[in-house]
Formats: C-alpha cells, structure tokens, sequence
C-alpha cells in the first residue's frame, strides 16, 4: 500500500529555517513564518523534510485515497520559495492576479522572495485556502 511521504512530524521548524542556505532565503523564511502563523492562528509544524505546514485536514478522495495534509505551508527551496495553497478554488486564480511575480503548477505557487509579491495578498489566499479547506473536508 502507498504511503504518504509528506507527514506531520515533530522535527524542528526552527532547526530547519537554520539550515537553509542562502541569508536572505532564511530571512523570507522567517518572515513568511510569522505571516503564515499570524494569519492562520496555527503553530507551525514541520510536514516530510522540508515543508512548514499550519492546521491540518484529511482529505477523502472518491478513489478511496485518503490522508491528511497541511491547511496551508511553505518550504523555503533551494530554487524558489514554494507556497502550499488549497486548490479546486476559482477564488484562488482572481486572487493570484494580484499576486505580484510567481509561477504556479497545480498544487503550489512559486516565488524567488517576498519582496516580489503582495504581502496582503498573500493573507487573502492564505485566509481563503484555509476557508475553503475547511468547508470541503469539515472535521467529524
């Protein structure tokens, strides 16, 4: 049976922040964990080896797929910083308009540093992946 690389564990957010490379990566790092923290009102909590999550959810697919994942995260990449937002949402898309510069694939948004981007936009998806996942995976 498949098993879920990317689990909520009790290694060290801090510890992790410490061990990126670039000065300035770290220091995104930081800022994006007190944006992330303020918004959501969720502790940070480390999610496989290199993804900072807030909340949690378990999801339920209709092919009987099940697991839980981070409401929301980031992981401060060697490339690109990688932001984790719901996805299924079309609020989302009007809101990465005006995102400022970032990519996106299907699951995550990619930025080089926060100076790039809309820091109260960032809040509105933050906030609006949060809503959204909890209205579609309530907890029982």
């Amino acid at each position: 049976m498949y098993e879920l690389k990317t689990k909520e564990n009790d290694n060290s957010v801090i510890e992790f922040i410490e061990a990126v490379d670039s000065p300035k990566k770290r220091e995104d790092a930081y800022r994006l964990l007190d944006i992330f923290t303020e918004t959501t009102g969720y502790s940070a909590k480390m999610w496989g080896p290199s993804i900072i999550g807030f909340g949690s959810y378990h999801y339920k697919y209709d092919s009987g797929h099940e697991g839980d994942a981070p409401l929301v995260g980031f992981s401060p990449r060697k490339a690109k910083i990688s932001l984790y937002f719901a996805t299924g949402d079309t609020e989302r898309e009007a809101l990465l308009k005006e995102f400022g510069k970032h990519t996106s694939g299907k699951a995550c948004v990619y930025i080089n540093k926060i100076a790039d981007i809309d820091v109260e936009v960032l809040k509105a998806l933050i906030h609006q992946s949060v809503t959204f996942l909890k209205e579609r995976y309530p907890t029982k």
